[in-house]
């Protein structure tokens, strides 16, 4: 298939002529559909001392002279450019996701494809190279020996659309956003402004957003819940980890706290409120009262069938940890231990009964220090009656040490 490739920056502002010759104006932009896999160039914005016209690019002819485009409209027809974007406009200079990279990239040209079945943008110029392209000066630096980079990204490799205030957010799929890791994305939506980060944020389903807020800086995490509903607030914070959520609602004001609160179900408001009522520099404060524990007559299967069905947090399996019938801790089981041992085996024949608990009200000093000698992977934490309250693991734990 014949085709020519152009870069964006060599035919703006060019003449555009009538199938007569005559001068009709210039080109201004590109209106291309929003197809984010293959954006296909829909119509021309053309300058006419009439003011701007929106035609469709079906009529025009693009030829190459020399270095320069000739672009002739033999037809102006003009149409309605709903559920596009322009490229000049919503894409040149602007922010983009860079999927590969893992970064947010800034557009200096844009790479077309004209083909027989028409023109798409199959790349975009991030490199230096772009930038002098649109100056005028590539080409003179080139001639007396000065390299300058470039650098091109696959329009494939991109996550972009257009929002109503002219910049680029992400496509209402997020296909590929999907395949971002939580803190890969948090650190992606921190390089934008506030209102795109907003837009973008609040795209991601309740699940997806949970996890990503999860990995932000507090400052970004308090923006990010500010700026939703209170039902979707309220939906994100219910699933995080309890903990992880009493420490934003602890970072609101106490009005707005309260306010999301309300909205949470019963179980999840008073698991909450129960975290956010520990002084801050106690261990109640940042422990989960997420934990996985068994009487010691329970056996082996009933474990076993419990965590397939329900499919824990990774770190919440380190550990099962073994209760009396009054629910006080006893001991505690390694994943290990449960997976070699039989199905018929209770959990009293296995379990560790040295082991190493916190009191909720102890120091957060303590529990650093605890870890660290005992090199635990998760800790249970009790009340002074010794039954098992909450947990903390090694996530919770690293923060703490570093911030030491």
């Amino acid at each position: 298939m014949k085709y020519t490739s152009l870069y964006l920056s060599r035919i703006l502002n060019n003449k555009v002529f009538t199938h007569e010759y005559q001068i009709m104006g210039k080109l201004v932009d590109f209106v291309v559909t929003g197809d984010i896999q293959n954006p296909q160039v829909v119509a021309a914005l053309i300058q006419t001392p009439d003011g701007i016209k929106t035609l469709a690019w079906k009529n025009f002819v693009l030829t190459q002279r020399g270095s320069s485009y000739h672009i002739t409209c033999n037809k102006p027809e003009e149409i309605d450019i709903s559920k596009c974007f322009l490229l000049k406009k919503n894409v040149l200079d602007k922010q983009i996701i860079d999927i590969n990279g893992r970064k947010v990239v800034r557009v200096n040209d844009i790479r077309l494809a004209v083909l027989t079945t028409g023109t798409f943008v199959v790349a975009v110029d991030i490199g230096m190279e772009g930038l002098m392209r649109r100056l005028g000066v590539a080409k003179f630096l080139k001639n007396i020996g000065i390299k300058v980079d470039g650098q091109m990204i696959l329009w494939s490799d991109v996550e972009t659309l257009v929002s109503d205030n002219d910049n680029l957010v992400l496509s209402k799929t997020y296909d590929k956003l999907s395949t971002l890791h939580p803190s890969d994305l948090a650190d992606i939506i921190e390089e934008f402004d506030t209102n795109t980060a907003m837009k973008i944020f609040s795209g991601l389903d309740n699940a997806r957003g949970a996890d990503v807020l999860e990995e932000m800086e507090e400052d970004t995490q308090i923006k990010m819940i500010e700026g939703l509903s209170k039902e979707k607030a309220a939906d994100i914070l219910e699933e995080m980890p309890s903990d992880e959520a009493a420490d934003i609602l602890d970072g609101l004001e106490e009005s707005k706290a309260e306010e999301l609160l309300s909205e949470m179900e019963e179980e999840s408001r008073v698991e909450i409120r129960e975290l956010m009522e520990y002084d801050e520099k106690v261990i109640g404060s940042i422990m989960s009262n997420e934990f996985i524990a068994f009487t010691s007559d329970t056996a082996v299967e009933t474990v076993v069938t419990y965590l397939k069905e329900n499919r824990p947090e990774e770190g919440l399996m380190n550990y099962i940890f073994v209760t009396s019938s009054k629910g006080k801790l006893v001991g505690k089981v390694s994943l290990r231990d449960l997976i070699l041992a039989g199905e018929k085996d209770q959990l009293k024949s296995l379990m560790h009964k040295d082991i190493v608990y916190l009191f909720d009200d102890d120091d957060i000093d303590e529990l650093v220090q605890v870890v660290q000698k005992y090199n635990l992977l998760s800790l249970p934490i009790v009340d002074h009656d010794l039954v098992i309250v909450g947990s903390v693991i090694i996530h919770d734990i690293l923060d703490e040490i570093m911030k030491k």
